[in-house]
């Protein structure tokens, strides 16, 4: 950071996830106050591939060796992905675990963030686990967003709905489609976001010296799943 800060140029961490089309659509009804006051954001992450003594071989057999395994390769792009939707946590409870013993790292797990007044944010991960999506690849899991006023939901193929407190009716603001590359071709979207950057439209997303919040709350999780608890950010 300090070598890009004396040259005078942008450093960005390329962090896609808050970039899938989803979630820029859930991060701007929540800025449009669709849902009122949000209280609760909830993703599970159903990725199916973690099962067995073949598990990760077909495609990232390097899963197999790594001794953090579920938060620092998978869960830490929504550590990044809860900030942008619901800003900066002040503490976390982590309760992480290993399910498949061909593994070095943890497969399972929970963090909980608390915002502060009363707003929390639970990422439910467990790799052996499959959701009820064609590609369980394309959104990784399902969301809830859940407020005052109502509650948004991500869907596995990519779907978002928004149903009105105390209504059952859901109005769709985001159709499933084939999408484009991976993950609502989220990477593109990012580089695009970047190259826009340079051009001057636009302010920078995941500028290292912001992203480093990351990293720390990453080690949070691992110290609070360690020591058993609550570890203020």
């Amino acid at each position: 950071m300090q070598l890009a800060d004396a040259a005078k140029v942008p450093l960005i961490i390329h962090e896609n996830f808050r970039f899938q089309p989803w979630y820029r659509e859930i991060k701007s009804q929540i800025d449009k106050g669709a849902i009122g006051d949000l209280l609760q954001l909830t993703f599970r992450l159903r990725t199916g591939d973690g099962q067995g003594e073949d598990a990760y071989l077909d495609r990232q057999p390097f899963f197999r060796e790594m001794e953090q395994l579920l938060i620092h390769e998978t869960g830490v792009h929504w550590v990044d992905t809860f900030r942008y939707l619901l800003g900066e946590p002040k503490s976390v409870f982590a309760d992480l675990r290993q399910l498949n013993p061909v593994i070095k790292g943890e497969d399972a797990g929970y963090m909980l963030f608390d915002y502060g007044a009363g707003k929390r944010a639970l990422f439910d991960g467990n790799r052996l686990l499959d959701h009820n999506a064609e590609n369980c690849r394309t959104t990784l899991g399902e969301a809830l967003v859940e407020g005052t006023q109502g509650t948004i939901q991500l869907y596995g193929n990519g779907r978002v709905t928004l149903r009105k407190f105390g209504s059952q009716e859901e109005r769709v603001l985001l159709e499933e489609r084939d999408w484009r590359g991976f993950a609502g071709d989220c990477v593109f979207a990012l580089q695009q976001h970047v190259v826009d950057g340079l051009r001057g439209i636009g302010e920078f997303e995941n500028e290292a010296k912001n992203y480093i919040k990351v990293i720390e709350i990453e080690e949070a999780v691992y110290l609070s799943a360690q020591e058993h608890r609550r570890v203020d950010i």
